[in-house]
């Protein structure tokens, strides 16, 4: 599974999410900040964060606590 997680430069519901995969023991993934990516700006940007499994085409949006980040891990 490769997880990526989507957010901003100086977003605080960036950083609890941050906080709840930490809490959640969320295998590795990657961060990638939307700010300066039209592309990713426009499918992104007012939803950040996002939680996306790239294998799985699927994605988690915020407002998400660990055991719902560890639930939707295990559909996968």
């Amino acid at each position: 599974m490769r997880l990526v997680l989507f957010q901003r430069d100086d977003c605080h519901l960036c950083d609890l999410a941050l906080d709840v995969l930490a809490e959640a023991r969320v295998p590795d993934f990657s961060s990638v900040f939307v700010d300066f990516d039209n592309t990713l700006e426009a499918l992104y940007g007012e939803r950040v964060p996002v939680l996306r499994d790239d294998d799985g085409q699927r994605e988690l949006d915020w407002p998400f606590d660990a055991a719902t980040v560890s639930a939707w891990l295990a559909q996968a």
